[in-house]
């Protein structure tokens, strides 16, 4: 189910990180709807080429308030995506990367929280949760971070709802489950186990798999990321409460790789990895109306042999 236009058009929202990859996906969909966009970005992460022609660029840093706060001039809906994401960068340069996820968010609420905007949907992570002591994961867990970067989620995660109820602010906090699909990143130490198999077939180098290849995610295609995104604009409930998106299947790095076929190569197991992911998705189903629709196998058949 997604939104009518109407509900959509009219209306400006600002999107964080709109030329990244799960930005740009949300910042299309939404231009699509004929909603008007503005985007902030530092293309830290983002590329240029990803970023919607129609929608207004504010190029700055979100850990600069004072760069950003007139962007949110006008706003109805503000939709925070921009982080620097990856545990292991957040375990080699954990001040840089607080500064972006965690005071970054608190800037971000600030601009929101001065020009009055009527509702924040914040893109959070399941790896807030860590290793849990039963499957599926259930938002009433209490959290227990492994990293630096899923500290820095929740702390995000916190400030959200902290400025819900103490502004009125109304607040849509997501826990993402291993968010892939195009546009993804496969470049560099930090690229995700889907980006990384997929850069290793395009250069014919035997995928990488980091300890036994057990450990489980509950991988997650970026359009219905999207979709979510685009019924928490105008859900009912808006408390700040968290509320996962994922597939609510786990899937191991070796099955993965049977998928992509080809040899495997053996690589240290990685610090701060969470054993096992499985999202419970009944508060998305009950408060948005939203279920995953795109299967593993179709999402990774893109990536694997792209359509031209």
């Amino acid at each position: 189910m997604n939104p009518p236009e109407t509900a959509l058009a009219k209306r400006i929202v600002l999107v964080t990180g709109g030329a990244g990859f799960i930005g740009s996906h949300l910042v299309d969909a939404l231009v699509a709807s004929g909603t008007k966009v503005r985007v902030i970005d530092n293309f830290a992460n983002g590329r240029r080429e990803y970023l919607n022609s129609a929608a207004e660029l504010v190029e700055s840093d979100i850990r600069d308030f004072d760069s950003i706060n007139r962007a949110f001039a006008g706003v109805d809906c503000v939709f925070h995506v921009a982080a620097l994401p990856r545990i292991p960068l957040s375990i080699e340069r954990p001040v840089e990367t607080d500064m972006v996820n965690v005071i970054g968010t608190l800037n971000v609420l600030l601009a929101a929280r001065d020009a009055k905007v009527r509702r924040i949907v914040y893109s959070g992570s399941s790896s807030v949760y860590g290793n849990q002591p039963r499957m599926p994961l259930v938002e009433t867990m209490v959290p227990d971070p492994l990293s630096p970067y899923a500290l820095q989620k929740l702390m995000g995660e916190q400030y959200t709802r902290m400025f819900h109820r103490m502004f009125g602010i109304q607040a849509v906090c997501f826990r993402y489950f291993n968010v892939f699909g195009p546009r993804m990143a496969m470049e560099g130490a930090y690229a995700t186990i889907v980006g990384a198999f997929v850069r290793a077939r395009r250069e014919g180098r035997p995928l990488p798999i980091h300890g036994d290849g057990e450990q489980t995610r509950d991988f997650t295609h970026v359009r219905d990321v999207v979709r979510a995104n685009l019924l928490a604009m105008d859900c009912a409930v808006a408390d700040g409460s968290p509320i996962n998106i994922g597939r609510g299947a786990e899937t191991s790095v070796n099955r993965i790789a049977a998928m992509f076929g080809g040899p495997t190569v053996a690589m240290p197991a990685r610090q701060s990895d969470m054993r096992r992911t499985l999202a419970d998705c009944t508060r998305a189903r009950e408060i948005l109306g939203w279920s995953p629709q795109v299967t593993i196998e179709e999402g990774l058949a893109e990536m694997i042999d792209p359509p031209h």
